[in-house]
């Protein structure tokens, strides 16, 4: 299943509703992109799955705070990829 590597977010699961109030199941997907984020300790990219929100914020403050931020290991996050 994609989730954002920051912030977790993952398909939701909701309802259809008709004018009848007959409700089918749907799935409600995050934004979700790769995004290659420079990494300066190690003057490379890496490779992440982000929400659009989490690019924002990386964009703002910086990959670093925002691991810091959510709770996210900085160092394991750039060694996985």
């Amino acid at each position: 299943m994609r989730a954002c590597d920051i912030t977790g977010k993952s398909v939701h699961l909701a309802n259809n509703v008709s004018h009848a109030q007959n409700r089918t199941r749907k799935r409600q997907l995050p934004n979700l992109q790769d995004k290659r984020v420079w990494v300066p300790e190690q003057s490379r990219f890496v490779r992440l799955t982000l929400s659009t929100r989490a690019i924002r914020t990386i964009n703002k403050i910086g990959l670093k705070a925002v691991c810091q931020q959510f709770g996210v290991s900085y160092d394991a996050l750039i060694k996985q990829r």
